[in-house]
């Protein structure tokens, strides 16, 4: 059987698994609860500790050492997962928004410094023959047909 331990704030509640007869908690339980079965530490600082609660012949022993925090906010399921559905569509609306503006400015390009005007086509010079080579053009093969290749 194991021990029930709830945690809220900076109160921790164990819960006793013997269910009949008298509870004794060691160390003694500074704050009787109504419920005998159960041991409440308030203002818990997360210090280690050995408890044992026992009726009867019935002995049952734990080691707590839960952390504990005074600004925490539980948050339940429904919390959450609003929470993460929300970040979710948010995310979706701004890749949305992202792809809708972005879609007009295709095959657009922006000026820079000392860019043409908008609409204006830039001509582009013909390449430069390099003089080292000479084109094969058709019926001439042999000016190459005599190279032979070199070793290196």
């Amino acid at each position: 059987e194991e021990f029930l331990v709830e945690i809220s704030g900076t109160t921790v509640t164990i819960t006793c698994p013997v269910t009949d007869g008298s509870i004794v908690w060691q160390p003694a339980v500074i704050k009787p609860s109504d419920n005998e079965g159960k041991y409440i530490i308030e203002d818990y600082d997360s210090s280690p500790r050995n408890l044992t609660c026992s009726s009867g012949d019935k002995k049952y022993s734990m080691y707590l050492n839960a952390r504990v925090c005074t600004n925490c906010q539980e948050l339940d399921a429904l919390a959450v997962s609003g929470i993460v559905i929300a970040d979710l569509l948010i995310t979706l609306g701004v890749l949305i928004l992202v792809y809708y503006f972005s879609k007009d400015r295709k095959g657009k390009t922006s000026t820079g410094a000392g860019g043409r005007p908008r609409g204006q086509k830039m001509q582009r010079p013909p390449p430069v023959p390099n003089p080292d080579y000479e084109p094969i053009r058709k019926g001439q093969r042999e000016v190459y047909a005599g190279l032979e290749p070199r070793g290196f």
